[in-house]
């Protein structure tokens, strides 16, 4: 019996730690199975930036910290230079995603739910699903070749919240979530943010979500509602 062939998973996001949070455990898990991760944030973030701190000089710590937790699970990140808050809805930031999706040749893509309190999410969300449907055109010439990504999925972040259902659990296994905390911590805002504990936060749900699929922990993601389709012969 053969083994298991290694797969692709990127995860795109508005700012660095929106995947990291959202699907971290997951992206963990695979990183554990031997799979490729890679992040791309479309801002890194950085007007979250603490009192004490230049917006400049947190943002060139967001990007490290992008690099650090993709490195711990073996991968790797990309951070755009646009602004936090500024992520604009045109088909030129489409085709940069676009271009991504198609050196990275991911075989899952993982972004946000299609509402948000958070306009750079919600942006986020239409972008990737364009940049997929672009990435696997072969007669849209760019530098790399097409690619389509197989599967993707949309997870579950407390500022996406209006109208998300889980559709799907992924659980992992106390390693997967020892190794996520560990990386996720590398994040300034996941530790000293005083506006919201989202280390707690998202510790917690894992938990919770483990617990409803019978399981240590899990995360959850809803799917392109065209996919929404369970195939079985009897109930």
């Amino acid at each position: 019996m053969s083994e298991r062939e290694p797969i692709t998973i990127l995860g795109i996001g508005a700012h660095v730690g929106d995947v990291e949070l959202v699907a971290g455990g997951v992206l963990a898990s695979h990183c554990l199975k031997g799979d490729k991760i890679a992040t791309l944030a479309l801002t890194a973030g950085e007007r979250g930036v603490p009192d004490w701190q230049d917006v400049n000089e947190y943002r060139e710590q967001k990007v490290r910290e992008a690099h650090t937790f993709a490195n711990m699970l073996g991968g790797e990140a990309r951070v755009f230079e646009i602004p936090d808050g500024e992520v604009p809805d045109d088909q030129e930031i489409r085709l940069r995603v676009c271009d991504v999706i198609r050196e990275v040749k991911p075989n899952i893509i993982i972004t946000h739910h299609c509402n948000s309190m958070h306009k750079d999410h919600a942006t986020t969300h239409r972008i990737v699903n364009d940049a997929r449907f672009f990435a696997g055109l072969r007669a849209m010439e760019r530098e790399h070749p097409p690619h389509f990504a197989a599967k993707l999925y949309y997870g579950e972040n407390w500022e996406d919240a209006v109208d998300y259902v889980p559709y799907v659990y992924v659980d992992f296994n106390q390693e997967a979530f020892d190794l996520w905390i560990k990386a996720l911590s590398t994040h300034w805002f996941v530790t000293g943010s005083k506006s919201f504990n989202y280390m707690d936060y998202y510790k917690s749900l894992a938990r919770v979500r483990g617990l409803e699929a019978r399981k240590e922990y899990a995360e959850t993601f809803m799917i392109p509602a065209e996919t929404m389709r369970l195939r079985q012969s009897e109930l």
